[in-house]
């Protein structure tokens, strides 16, 4: 590992971020300056948080490190310019940018449609889903991974999850897409305009959703949103659309990720793919949170603190911003022996690829675990041997860990 001088770290700079995660800057911030203060060309800086201790600490601490108080409710690390819109009263009723005692009352509304029994009961139908998209896909031989296989199940799960006709599911994949980075990407990038678009698309979507359940209810997730009531309360139309975007970008973006860095994982260490293949039921559970780990889709979550805090002997101020990054943590070698090596049989792993705990502990986590093990029990069984035809092409961006591009050859699949 090259040795660096911290201020030649600039996590603000999404070119190299297109080259992969810069973990050599964070493992000599988590050897050196755990607790990083970090400047930016045009506002007061933020900290940097890089250790899973402290990952876990500022996560669980929500009064001190807030989700509400971030400016407009901003999830990225710089401000909004003084032309830019502020969009607190609609982000407001999103998840992410909520405090208990709010948050928990949502929370508790939407966990209506995430129960165990809502859960189990799709796995026979996410099986169903897999299996078709590989018997259309395997038989081609050379396919590009990410768009093929690793966007469809998630983008499948998602839409029927929240009752898209299957017709409509590749708008889910554009907005989500414009969302999450269409700013940062050339590939995805889109005007403000486009942006905005994809905003109001997605509202009118969600309303005409609501709508169609209200006229025919059913027995899914939708119906048990709609229908949810705490203390006399249930969502509103706004705080319904808000979770329309919120399950559609989330459910879609990050499986589709975990499932990419996974594959390209197993190729670069193809000793663990055959691990795999020996014996699928013994080693799937560990495989699949190594996954996480090593992928861990998003990179960092935005915090702003409430009051002075003491962290490893600097006081991050009432007012700073924090940046808790989860693929630092997950990387910690006072947690994780030999961190960079890829190992399905890691035993603990108490990644935090979820988040650090707390309020805001991934909603989905249990239908994205889902997602990826029964994607790769069945990949092993129908394509035991896989080969990389050219190297991952990463989402350039400093948030979400993404690849957009993985050619693979499938030999011989059964």
């Amino acid at each position: 590992m090259t040795e660096l001088d911290a201020p030649e770290i600039d996590l603000l700079n999404l070119d190299r971020f297109a080259d992969g995660v810069p973990h050599d800057w964070f493992t000599w911030l988590r050897a050196n300056d755990p607790v990083h203060h970090h400047a930016e060309p045009d506002g007061p800086g933020f900290w940097v948080i890089t250790k899973l201790e402290d990952v876990i600490t500022c996560s669980r601490d929500f009064a001190t490190f807030s989700s509400a108080a971030a400016l407009g409710g901003v999830v990225g690390l710089p401000e909004p310019g003084p032309d830019e819109e502020d969009h607190s009263e609609v982000t407001g009723s999103l998840l992410l940018y909520m405090d208990p005692p709010g948050h928990t009352r949502y929370r508790r509304l939407v966990n209506r449609g995430f129960t165990p029994r809502m859960i189990a009961k799709m796995e026979g139908h996410i099986r169903d889903l897999t299996a078709e998209n590989l018997d259309e896909t395997l038989p081609r031989g050379e396919v590009d991974f990410v768009v093929d296989v690793a966007a469809e199940l998630p983008l499948k799960v998602i839409a029927e999850l929240i009752g898209v006709p299957r017709e409509d599911r590749h708008k889910i994949f554009d907005w989500s897409n414009r969302l999450v980075a269409g700013g940062d990407d050339e590939e995805y990038k889109v005007s403000e305009d486009r942006l905005a678009e994809a905003q109001v698309e997605m509202f009118l979507y969600a309303q005409k959703l609501a709508e169609a359940h209200r006229t025919n209810p059913g027995d899914d997730i939708i119906d048990a949103l709609l229908n949810a009531e705490i203390d006399g309360e249930s969502l509103s139309e706004t705080d319904f659309n808000m979770f329309f975007v919120l399950l559609s970008v989330a459910g879609n973006e990050t499986t589709r990720n975990a499932i990419s860095h996974g594959l390209n994982a197993f190729l670069q260490n193809p000793d663990q793919w055959a691990l795999l293949v020996s014996d699928p039921d013994r080693y799937i559970a560990g495989a699949v949170e190594e996954i996480l780990r090593w992928a861990t889709p998003v990179m960092y979550f935005r915090r702003n603190a409430t009051a002075d805090f003491e962290l490893r002997g600097k006081t991050i101020k009432a007012g700073d911003k924090i940046s808790l990054w989860y693929v630092s943590a997950n990387r910690d070698e006072e947690v994780f022996d030999d961190p960079f090596r890829f190992d399905i049989t890691r035993d603990p792993n108490p990644h935090v690829a979820f988040g650090g705990g707390g309020p805001h502990f991934c909603l989905g986590a249990q239908l994205a675990k889902m997602e990826i093990r029964v994607l790769f029990e069945e990949l092993v069984r129908r394509a035991p041997r896989i080969e990389a035809l050219g190297p991952p092409d990463p989402l350039r961006s400093n948030w979400i860990g993404g690849i957009k591009h993985l050619p693979v050859h499938f030999v011989d699949p059964t």
